[in-house]
């Protein structure tokens, strides 16, 4: 079996263990015929198209930026930042082989059968979130003492900045995609924004994670981003607080579990999911030999070290496997 831990410690660099991983994916498709895999490498493919291609983020993140002015001026008591990231090689990695592992599992617990391939294979072609921005927010406690107040208002601008979302970014060539399946909805979201919105502040994950979630789709440069909304006690408990070990324990106890009702040698794509993804969950990053900062030629400036057109994004996120994006 071909997986992604077996290129982290040659010292090459992220787009180098991509292309890598992809032909030798696809070299050992020719043998198995493994149909996952097949979707896997296609998959791989946007990732490197993503690494080697991305002038059109210069215009993406441009417009994303009139954001950021129009709430300069309307919020002007709001201390807020915008992030930005391309989902992290590990991330990425795990997330593949999470939603195999989960569709096969979720149809196997209601029928009792593994699901068909063709429907496994259509629900894996989804993924709309390898680009993503971050808007954090955050009342200053100049403006309001309490805590309790403050983290009230904090909610009440996270849904208002969300409800001119839409309206906002469609004049800019952003079209807001339906994504939302939350059974309850914060009376402080616009109605018919319940399609759109995937509210983890009304419905936080199991972890404790908190956040408003919207999917676009880039008219312009015909691709999908996620937009992430979230007040500074949320993003710290995210990134530096709990929920990354509270996620990985949760991961787990899920593994061990599906592991104990699907037995090995039932289904080799279930199988060979759950392998990847634990030796994702258990690599000692510390260990790895990735060279960030290389370039494959001069015209490629973002080899997977997160320079593109003069802006970063934290160098060691394309490695990551903490990102935090539900």
């Amino acid at each position: 079996m071909v997986k992604l831990t077996d290129y982290l410690y040659n010292g090459d660099t992220v787009i180098q263990i991509l292309h890598k991983y992809f032909n030798d994916l696809n070299k050992s498709i020719d043998e198995t015929g493994n149909e996952i895999d097949k979707v896997h490498t296609m998959f791989l493919l946007q990732q490197i198209d993503l690494l080697e291609h991305n002038d059109f983020i210069t215009s993406q993140a441009e417009r994303i930026r009139q954001l950021y002015m129009y709430m300069t001026n309307e919020y002007p008591f709001l201390s807020f930042t915008f992030k930005g990231r391309i989902k992290s090689l590990i991330r990425a990695e795990e997330k593949f082989n999470g939603y195999v592992i989960e569709y096969i599992y979720d149809g196997y617990k209601k029928t009792g059968h593994i699901p068909d391939i063709e429907e496994l294979k259509k629900k894996l072609d989804g993924f709309r979130d390898l680009i993503a921005y971050r808007i954090v927010i955050q009342v200053p406690k100049c403006n309001i003492k309490d805590d309790n107040e403050r983290r009230k208002k904090e909610l009440e601008l996270l849904y208002d900045i969300t409800n001119i979302l839409p309206n906002f970014l469609s004049k800019r060539g952003f079209s807001i995609v339906e994504s939302s399946h939350n059974k309850n909805h914060s009376k402080l979201l616009k109605e018919d924004l319940y399609p759109y919105v995937r509210d983890y502040v009304t419905n936080p994950s199991e972890n404790g994670y908190k956040s408003l979630h919207l999917t676009l789709h880039d008219d312009i440069a015909d691709c999908y981003i996620e937009l992430q909304l979230r007040t500074k006690e949320m993003d710290d408990f995210a990134e530096i607080g709990e929920a990354n070990h509270i996620n990985y324990e949760i991961k787990q106890n899920e593994a061990r579990r599906r592991r104990e009702e699907i037995k090995e040698g039932t289904c080799i794509y279930f199988d060979e999911a759950l392998e990847r993804e634990k030796l994702l969950q258990d690599i000692d990053l510390s260990k790895v030999d990735v060279n960030m900062f290389g370039a494959s030629s001069n015209s490629n400036m973002n080899d997977g070290c997160g320079l593109y057109k003069g802006r970063m994004i934290t160098p060691f996120e394309h490695l990551s496997r903490f990102q935090s994006d539900k």
